[in-house]
Parts: structure tokens; sequence; C-alpha cells
């Protein structure tokens, strides 16, 4: 005679265990998610400080009205080229010198690793700082460099003209943070088999040819999680500028970021007020545009690799 199946016993050390990450991730994370979201709802009056629901008059106000959205699509236009930087310079170099290091009879790969990964565990603070001064007309080495292999005349106050002083530091972002998709490239081409290799130079494939043909396939889905990293990194920059061109992002704001507009519109600059509400407001669209560049990855991309890898 059978008996009833026994009941499993509920699992009660899984939620004993979660519960510290999840008390911990709930206030640091969703809780201040939550009060910006409400935040951004609201609007103080300047006068009487009295605090009343306005909906989404805030996000009409930084969309539509000019006094906001110009600086605000100012910020986002040089947040994209930050991005298009990174993504057409910063990972293709990261994949070239990953694939470099790679090489089996490579002398010095140690070395070489260490010192391109070496800026990446440096301060924001210290990286602008050095950076500021070489590029200085008045004290800095980069003329002197620069005139030593007879580029001396294309040297310029790169960060103190509109036209140059984005590009001047995204390329200084790029030469900190290479070694990211550097290292993670080259842990994955580290990760191929080596039947894999074997088998594609019994056909012949070899050199470049066996990079683009087998290897640079294999190692998709790490640079795909690469370029997401790069996406997110870029839109929650702020670091850099602040430490080189200040809170108002100078020369006349054409290096401002999303970031750095956030912290103005917050805290106030000079003889601008804080606003949290508006800052919320901006905190919010922020959180938006980079919760939609990883649904993008997550639902498209990623399942595209995944069928790839399949």
């Amino acid at each position: 005679m059978g008996g009833k199946p026994q009941k499993k016993p509920f699992p009660w050390h899984i939620p004993v265990f979660l519960a510290p990450a999840v008390l911990i991730y709930t206030l640091v994370m969703i809780l201040p998610l939550a009060e910006t979201l409400r935040l951004s709802f609201f609007q103080r009056d300047a006068v009487s400080q009295a605090t009343s629901y306005v909906g989404f008059a805030n996000y009409a106000r930084l969309f539509f009205d000019p006094f906001w959205g110009g600086p605000f699509f100012n910020a986002l236009g040089n947040n994209l080229y930050f991005f298009v930087i990174h993504m057409l310079v910063q990972n293709p170099i990261g994949i070239l010198i990953a694939a470099l290091l790679s090489m089996t009879h490579l002398p010095g790969k140690k070395f070489y690793r260490t010192a391109i990964f070496l800026p990446t565990l440096l301060s924001f603070v210290v990286v602008g700082f050095v950076w500021k001064l070489m590029l200085s007309p008045l004290w800095g080495v980069s003329k002197d460099m620069m005139s030593s292999v007879g580029l001396g005349h294309l040297f310029m106050p790169f960060l103190g003209k509109e036209e140059t002083a984005l590009t001047t530091l995204s390329l200084i972002s790029v030469w900190q943070f290479v070694g990211i998709p550097m290292m993670l490239i080259y842990a994955a081409l580290l990760s191929i088999p080596d039947e894999v290799i074997e088998a594609a130079e019994c056909d012949g494939v070899t050199g470049l040819s066996q990079f683009f043909k087998i290897k640079l396939p294999l190692i998709l889905p790490t640079v795909g999680i690469i370029s997401i990293l790069t996406f997110v990194g870029n839109f929650n920059a702020f670091d850099l500028i602040y430490t080189t061109q200040g809170p108002l992002a100078g020369p006349n704001f054409s290096t401002d970021l999303l970031g750095t507009i956030l912290y103005r519109t917050f805290y106030g600059q000079q003889t601008q007020p804080g606003d949290p509400n508006m800052g919320a407001a901006i905190a919010t669209v922020m959180f938006f545009i980079i919760l939609a560049g990883v649904a993008v990855y997550l639902f498209v991309i990623q399942r595209k690799l995944t069928r790839y890898e399949m």
C-alpha cells in the first residue's frame, strides 16, 4: 500500500541567506530610486517653500521649456558622442591589444598587461589633474613632446576650445579604461578550447583569418557585455568632467554631460539655485535611458548572440 507522498519541507535556508542581500539592495538602490521618482512629481515654491504635486509638469519643462530643454539636449548629445568615441576607439583597441597578448610567444606579456590595466585603478581626480597639467599651454609638457616629433604646429589648448574639449576628454577616458575590455577579451580568448584552434590550423586557417573567422565569433557574447558596460558607464560619467572642467563643464558647456547637468540642477551652482525636483526628473530620465539600453541588449542582442553560439 502506497502512502501519500510526503510534502517537501519549505527551504527556509534560501530566504535566510537572501535576506541580507535583499535588505541592503533595497536600502541602497530601491528606496533611493523610488524617492527620486516621487520627487520628480512635485515642485517647491521658491517663496513660500510649499511643496505641491505637479504630475509630469517637470518632465514637460525638461523637454519643451527652452530654459531646461536646451541644456538638457546639449548634455544628451554630448553623452551620445562620448559613448560613440568609446565604442569606436576604446573597445576595438581593447580587442586588438587582447589579441596581441593572447599570442603564444609574445615576450613581456605580463608587463604589458599590467601597464595597460594600471590606469583603470587610478582615481578620476588623479587622472583629470595630471592630464590637465600635461595639456596646459602654460606649463604642460604636451607642446614640447609634440614638437620633439615634428608635430608642434598641431598643438592647441585642447581642453580650452569648444571644438576639441569633449573629444580630448573622451580620449583621456579611453586611455584610462581601455584595460577593462582588454582583460575581458583576453580572458575570453584564453577560454577558447585548444581543439578548436588546432582544427582551424589543420584546415589552413591561421593569422588574421583565424581571428576573424574563428576567435571573434566565439567571443561575441563578451564583446556584447563590454558594449553594455560601456553604455552604462558612459551615461553615468561625471567625475572626469567635473575634475578637469568644473561643474559648468566648460568651455561654454561644450563638455556638459547628463551627470554634470544633474549635479548643477540638484545642488545649484553660482547664481543658479538648486532644484531637487527638476534634478530628480533628470535623474529619472537618465535611469530610463540606461534601462532602455540594457533592455535592448538583453532582449534583442543577447538572444541573437545566444542563437549564434548554438
